[in-house]
């Protein structure tokens, strides 16, 4: 008969404070106030906390302080590669604060986000937003009950980390030009989106400065199962250059134009947004606008640990640069 397992006893405060020869308010002190004990006497409650498997109870020091050292970042689609820079910025930032991040997926949906939001919003002491699908005065609700900060999404009076659209667009559209292109096609994602609207703003403005037709077609989902629609219209229209909302759709663009037979970049050539991981080893490799996806999610967490924690009043935009990848789906036009 073997015998029964054995239950683990997690370390308490005050099994540290006897190991270590000291009150319990010094072992609070030593993680909580550091400055307060003598470095020899920290160190070794620190040593003899180690060794106990003692960590602080974060539910306990978010009564007392009013702070839970846990912060969310809410994504609109947790499997677009996009989103995954966006992630691992912000947990690289969060870890070297100390704190804890939350990941929540809003499935593309303003509903979702806002109940998400109101079901975490005790629990943690801020939002990064990222796409946020909410409607601006929604969002700026959320904003005078929590911290927030913005990625991809810019509404005044909320801090934001934004990429440089309109530089973005202008080398895209300078890029086709120089190949001969004089009329393109945007295939655009979700109406709600910001960045779209700025994407598609920004083509208008570059393409009428070099004299090109510039139209619009969608919204089509912004992942590979859209590209079939928004590439079957695509060749409809008879346009020799596609510019997609990001570049999951480009890559269903490129899937579908192949199995019609259609060559790319010599019929037609194919943009995207985002420079994805895998947007190098598709057939052909995508041209696509890049963005500072990592460091968009550090800055943002940062922004918002700024607000959350020391108080300070945040409310400006940061603008990262972008840059355009050529490579092999675009080409002169035919």
């Amino acid at each position: 008969m073997s015998a029964a397992p054995r239950s683990r006893k997690r370390a308490t405060i005050t099994d540290v404070a006897r190991e270590a020869g000291v009150a319990a308010s010094t072992v609070s002190r030593a993680f909580t106030d550091p400055g307060r004990v003598n470095v020899v006497t920290r160190d070794h409650i620190l040593e003899v906390a180690d060794r106990l498997g003692y960590a602080p109870n974060p539910a306990a020091r978010a009564l007392e302080s009013g702070r839970t050292n846990t912060l969310a970042l809410l994504v609109p689609d947790i499997t677009n590669p996009f989103f995954s820079g966006v992630i691992k910025g912000a947990e690289r930032a969060a870890v070297a604060s100390g704190r804890t991040l939350v990941l929540a997926d809003t499935q593309e949906s303003a509903v979702t986000e806002a109940h998400i939001i109101r079901r975490l919003g005790p629990a943690v002491d801020g939002f990064v937003l990222a796409a946020a699908r909410m409607p601006d005065d929604e969002l700026r609700r959320v904003a005078e009950l929590d911290a927030v900060t913005l990625v991809n999404r810019a509404i005044r009076g909320i801090s934001c980390v934004v990429a440089d659209y309109e530089t973005g667009t202008r080398q895209i559209v300078d890029h086709l030009a120089s190949l001969g292109h004089r009329s393109l096609l945007f295939l655009g994602g979700p109406p709600e989106s910001w960045s779209g609207a700025r994407r598609w703003a920004g083509l208008q403005a570059a393409a009428q400065a070099h004299d090109i037709v510039v139209r619009r077609f969608g919204p089509y989902s912004p992942t590979l199962g859209g590209g079939a629609a928004a590439a079957d219209a695509a060749v409809a229209a008879g346009v020799t250059a596609v510019v997609c909302h990001n570049d999951m759709l480009a890559i269903g663009v490129l899937r579908r134009l192949r199995e019609r037979g259609v060559s790319v970049p010599g019929h037609v050539s194919v943009v995207g947004f985002d420079n994805i991981f895998g947007s190098d080893l598709c057939q052909p490799s995508l041209t696509t606008l890049a963005e500072r996806t990592e460091d968009a999610g550090a800055r943002a967490m940062e922004m918002l640990a700024r607000q959350a924690y020391e108080r300070v009043a945040v409310a400006d935009g940061l603008v990262l640069p972008t840059q355009l990848v050529v490579r092999e789906s675009t080409g002169p036009a035919r």
